[in-house]
């Protein structure tokens, strides 16, 4: 078992007083967070940001400063992946009322496993997009740090990542449905706990921060840098800024070449016009088509986007586009769609289509390929066959009872959203 939350604060307390005495880090003045605040405006007066808070210092430094900026609710996890993570969240939500911030909170249930930590990561992160949506929240705040920055620009760098990945975190990361927003990016954390010090307000200390077996954590202690106003720290975060200018210019580069090159269709296929293709751009249509949350590798996609040819990759297919035009079909490869998935509201079926939220189905309703059943359906829908077996139906008892069910085509990833904001 963890620690409780008394005995954290405890420690809190004596990281504090023997910390506190070897630096001196400035508190962030509301000015100064409306300014970071100002690099993502316009902002809509009456419209509420949320921030998701963990109860960290990090989380509830940011929920501190948004809720004196301007309209705000704080959005709360419980991971279940301590047992006293029940009561933390609780704990949370009881500070952020301390200081008049509404809350929400939601828990969440994670089946032990291999890659626990990252399947933990966009289950909150579904999670949050879910209760922002309902409360009609686009904007989410998160409280990444310049510490935060510096250890994934050394991750990235260790996992050997290309350019774009050596970008690090960006300051604005859109969802489809909320926009994540990292202000504080270029705020050393030791700033942040000043600042909570200053409020008088305490924080809870995760002790999987402190885990060796994680490799942040790792990296973290190799910079030797708590305060995150060290050398090492600061020249990391620089060289991710750089790198997010150039993968900005990448980025807007590429949305041209696609809004030329490439038709996409609701129903999840897109016509590629002939001739060669960048690499990037060829990869996002990949990831776009196929529902991934990650582009393949372009080294994988460089010698198809040189010479575009009939081809399976990634989980897509490029077949000659016949009467849809010149160039080439890609659509969703059929042995790589996922199983159908019950109908309920909101259902994403193939990481790719979703069905709406108020949606109601019979029990029983399952949502998934139209597959083999195409065939006595190509004529009506008018679409090649390859087109129509990935396309979504409803089925009941093994059978179709909706073959164009009310679906929108929602991959992870749009094909080219907001560029990287730095």
């Amino acid at each position: 078992m963890g620690a409780s939350p008394r005995l954290r604060t405890w420690r809190q307390k004596t990281w504090v007083k023997t910390h506190a005495a070897t630096s001196v880090l400035t508190p962030i003045a509301a000015e100064e967070f409306a300014a970071l605040m100002a690099h993502f405006a316009p902002w809509p007066a009456a419209r509420p940001v949320g921030v998701a808070v963990s109860g960290g210092a990090d989380s509830l430094c940011l929920a501190w400063l948004a809720n004196r900026w301007g309209p705000a609710v704080g959005l709360i996890i419980d991971h279940g992946l301590r047992p006293e993570s029940a009561a933390e969240a609780a704990l949370t939500a009881a500070r952020l009322a301390s200081f008049g911030m509404a809350s929400r909170m939601q828990s969440i249930a994670l089946p032990r496993g291999p890659g626990l930590a990252a399947r933990a990561r966009e289950a909150r992160y579904q999670a949050l997009a879910g209760m922002a949506a309902e409360l009609g929240i686009v904007d989410l705040l998160t409280g990444h740090h310049a510490g935060d920055q510096a250890e994934t620009v050394l991750m990235r760098r260790q996992a050997r990542s290309g350019p774009a990945g050596l970008a690090a975190m960006a300051a604005l990361h859109d969802m489809g449905s909320v926009r994540i927003i990292r202000p504080l990016l270029d705020v050393p954390p030791g700033r942040l706990r000043a600042t909570l010090l200053k409020a008088g307000l305490e924080w809870v200390e995760d002790p999987s921060n402190a885990n060796p077996a994680a490799l942040r954590t790792r990296l973290r202690q190799t910079l030797g840098d708590p305060d995150g106003t060290g050398g090492a720290t600061a020249s990391l975060t620089a060289a991710a800024r750089r790198r997010g200018e150039a993968r900005a210019g990448a980025e807007r580069e590429m949305a041209a070449i696609l809004a030329e090159r490439a038709s996409i269709h609701p129903e999840g296929f897109a016509v590629l016009s002939p001739g060669p293709i960048a690499p990037a751009a060829l990869a996002a249509l990949l990831r776009t088509l196929s529902g991934a949350p990650y582009p393949p590798l372009q080294s994988a996609v460089a010698d198809l986007a040189r010479d575009p040819r009939p081809a399976t990759l990634a989980g897509v297919q490029l077949l000659p586009a016949g009467r849809l035009g010149q160039g080439l079909l890609m659509v969703r490869e059929t042995a790589a769609m996922a199983p159908d998935v019950a109908a309920g509201p909101s259902a994403v079926w193939d990481r790719r289509f979703r069905l709406p939220a108020a949606h109601a189905a019979a029990s029983g309703t399952t949502l998934g390929a139209i597959g083999a059943d195409a065939a006595g359906l190509r004529h009506r829908i008018g679409l090649p066959a390859a087109v129509v077996r990935t396309m979504p139906a409803l089925r009941r008892d093994g059978r179709i009872i909706d073959h164009h069910p009310p679906v929108a085509f929602a991959p992870a990833l749009p094909l080219a959203g907001a560029p990287f904001f730095i």
